[in-house]
């Protein structure tokens, strides 16, 4: 299955009963499809070690940030992050990884954790177009912004239909008597 780029669009750190959440948004496509919105139910701490890895590192490393280390002293480098299934409401992922004699291995992963070395290896997100087809939504900025390009099509067809004629007012009220 081909996979699709994925951008973390954002990050909600619930608390209590409300579900902590990340929103992850597919690039613009070249074809210009719309782009589509893929949610993913976290919990509220790996929501917060997502959000501390996009806003920097703190003064003592994290778990997420230990791993990235000892991947890194082990010689590796982490490549990308995929989310490869979803089953109901369960999501699966893969972190990559490139060893020094240039193979690559997949680790199975939560995507919650998978992001949260993501962002902080600055590596790219990946979605199975299979995840985005079963739990995908719409990026409803992308149907506004297809709907106004859409009104702006027809108002600019009317506008080139129009003739000299249609502005006579004088002629008209002639017409008329």
């Amino acid at each position: 299955m081909p996979l699709r780029r994925m951008d973390i669009e954002s990050v909600i750190v619930g608390d209590g009963p409300i579900a902590s959440l990340v929103v992850l948004r597919t690039r613009e496509e070249a074809d210009g499809a719309t782009s589509r919105q893929l949610p993913i139910r976290i919990g509220s701490f790996e929501a917060t070690a997502i959000t501390m890895g996009v806003n920097g590192r703190s003064g003592r490393p994290m778990t997420h940030d230990l791993l990235c280390s000892v991947v890194s002293e082990l010689g590796a480098s982490c490549v990308s992050v995929r989310v490869m299934a979803v089953q109901g409401t369960t999501f699966f992922a893969q972190v990559e990884l490139e060893r020094a004699d240039g193979e690559h291995v997949f680790l199975d992963a939560r995507p919650s954790d998978a992001l949260a070395i993501a962002v902080r290896e600055e590596v790219p997100v990946y979605a199975e177009e299979s995840v985005l087809d079963a739990a995908a939504m719409p990026d409803f900025r992308g149907v506004e912004k297809d709907e106004k390009a859409h009104e702006l099509e027809q108002f600019h067809a009317f506008v080139e239909s129009l003739s000299p004629e249609d502005f006579n007012v004088a002629n008209r009220d002639q017409d008329s008597e």
